[in-house]
C-alpha cells in the first residue's frame, strides 16, 4: 500500500509553519491575488519565499493555488504573477482555469501542475484529459464516492500509475457542485469564484407564509428561518483504510481561513492516524476514540462522510443553527523559549493562575500554570491580556518548547 500524502492549509506564515511541525507531508497556500480565499491573510513574494524554504527544511512540500477564473483583464497580472512564483519555486501550483493552466505550463516548466477540484473531474476520462495535457494531479470533485474513486484509480494505472488523486478528507463542506458558486455574487455582489464568497449558504432562511399571486414561494431571512443549505463538516478519520484501498494519494484538509490551533489539531490527528494504520490496522481501530477526540478539540461543525458512501441524506446538514463546536480555545502559539518564559503573540485572554494546556505534535497535551504575564515591549507585568496580538512573556510551571500551541477548554464543555 502507497502511503498518502497529509495535505494541510495554510493562510498565513505562521499557520504553515505550524502544520509543518505538526505532521504535514505538505501546505497549500494562496498568494495576495489569483487565489480563491481573497479574505485569508495570504502570501506576498517575501513571506512565500520563506514558507517554501522553511518547508522545504523540513521535509515538506508547498503547493500555491492560483485558481480563480481568469478575464481578460487578469491575464496580464496573472503572467506577472506567475513568473514571481518560478522564481520562488513552490512544488506545485493548484489551477482550475485551462487558459492559466496553459500559461502556467510556459512560464513554470519545472514546477508541477494540480488541477483544481473546481474543474469538476468526475470521470477517469476527465483524469486522463489533465495528464494528457501534463498535469502531475487532480483534486477530484467533491461528489465522488469511495467506488468511483477507485475505478478512476484501476484506469489511471492503466496509463500512468505516478498519476495523482488529491481527495478532500475533512472540514467544511460547499453546498454547490465542487465550489462552482453564484450565490454569494448574486446576492452580496461578492464572487466565490473570485475568493470573496459571503457564504449565504450558511444564513437562515424561511418561506414567505403566503404566496404572490403567480410567483414562486420567495425564500427570505428572517429570525422563523431554517438552515436550507447548512451542511455539517466532512471528517474522514474513522475511514483511513477504505482511503487509502481506493487509492487515494494525497489527503486534503479544508481550512485556509482556520487558526494555528485547527491547523495543528487536525494534522496531529491524521498524521497518528496514518501512521498507525500503516504501522498496523488493529493499532488503528484501537485508536480511534482517540482520533475522534483529538479531532474535536478544535472549532468544527458535526460531522458526515459526505459523499463517500453515497449521496448523502438530510442528516449531512444542520437545520436549526449555523454555529460551530468550539470545545477549545486559543491562545497563542510559542515563538520563542526563554530561561523562564514562553514569548506568544497572545490570540484570546487568560490570566495568571490559570491552568492551561500545552497541545503537542504527538497528539498528547500537558497541563501548565500561567505564574506570570508581562508585555514583551515594555516588560510590565499584567494580570490578564484581554488585547488580542499582544506580544507577551509568560510565566509557565511547565515550559513549552518553541512551535507548542497553547489553548484551554471551555468550561461549559467540560
Amino acid at each position: 500500500m502507497k502511503r498518502p500524502e497529509l495535505l494541510i492549509p495554510a493562510g498565513n506564515l505562521e499557520t504553515l509553519k505550524t502544520a509543518v511541525l505538526y505532521g504535514a507531508d505538505a501546505v497549500y497556500i494562496g498568494g495576495e491575488a489569483f487565489s480563491l480565499r481573497a479574505r485569508a491573510d495570504n502570501f506576498d513574494k517575501e513571506t512565500m519565499t520563506e514558507a517554501t524554504a522553511f518547508a522545504h527544511s523540513h521535509g515538506a512540500k508547498v503547493y500555491v493555488t492560483v485558481n480563480i477564473f481568469v478575464h481578460n483583464y487578469d491575464l496580464e497580472g496573472a503572467e506577472k504573477y506567475l513568473l514571481e512564483l518560478n522564481e520562488i519555486k513552490p512544488d506545485a501550483l493548484i489551477i482550475s482555469d485551462p487558459g492559466l493552466f496553459t500559461m502556467a505550463r510556459e512560464i513554470c516548466p519545472e514546477i508541477d501542475i494540480h488541477v483544481s477540484t473546481q474543474m469538476n473531474s468526475t470521470n477517469y476520462l476527465d483524469f486522463l484529459f489533465w495528464h494528457r495535457l501534463g498535469a502531475k494531479r487532480v483534486v477530484n470533485a467533491r461528489e465522488l464516492s469511495l467506488t468511483e474513486l477507485k475505478e478512476i484509480r484501476n484506469k489511471i494505472d492503466e496509463v500512468d500509475p505516478s498519476f495523482e488523486i488529491e481527495s478532500f478528507i475533512h472540514g467544511a463542506m460547499c453546498i454547490s457542485y465542487s465550489g462552482r458558486c453564484l450565490l454569494s455574487g448574486f446576492m452580496t455582489g461578492r464572487s466565490s469564484n473570485l475568493g470573496a464568497c459571503t457564504h449565504p449558504c450558511r444564513w437562515n432562511y424561511a418561506l414567505m407564509e403566503e404566496k404572490r399571486p403567480g410567483e414562486y414561494y420567495p425564500v427570505e431571512e428572517n429570525e422563523r428561518g431554517t438552515y436550507i443549505f447548512n451542511s455539517k463538516d466532512l471528517c474522514m478519520i474513522e475511514h483511513i483504510p477504505e482511503l487509502v484501498d481506493a487509492g487515494i494519494d494525497s489527503f486534503k484538509v479544508e481550512g485556509r481561513m482556520k487558526t494555528q490551533l485547527y491547523a495543528a489539531v487536525v494534522a496531529r490527528a491524521y498524521r497518528k492516524a496514518i501512521d498507525d494504520y500503516f504501522e498496523d490496522p488493529e493499532l488503528y481501530r484501537k485508536n480511534i476514540p482517540l482520533y475522534k477526540e483529538e479531532i474535536a478539540k478544535c472549532t468544527y461543525r458535526e460531522f458526515t462522510t459526505g459523499f463517500y458512501f453515497g449521496k448523502p441524506g438530510s442528516d449531512a446538514q444542520i437545520y436549526e443553527n449555523n454555529t460551530y463546536k468550539k470545545n477549545y480555545t486559543f491562545l497563542g502559539c510559542v515563538q520563542e523559549v526563554t530561561d523562564d518564559s514562553a514569548r506568544i503573540e497572545q490570540k484570546n485572554k487568560f490570566s495568571v493562575g490559570d491552568v492551561i494546556e500545552i497541545l503537542k505534535p504527538d497528539c498528547t497535551e500537558k497541563f501548565t500554570e500561567v505564574l506570570g504575564i508581562r508585555d514583551a515591549a515594555t516588560g510590565e507585568a499584567q494580570e490578564s491580556c484581554p488585547h488580542s496580538k499582544q506580544q507577551l512573556y509568560i510565566k509557565l510551571s511547565l515550559l513549552p518548547k518553541e512551535g507548542d500551541i497553547l489553548a484551554v477548554r471551555n468550561p461549559e464543555e467540560a
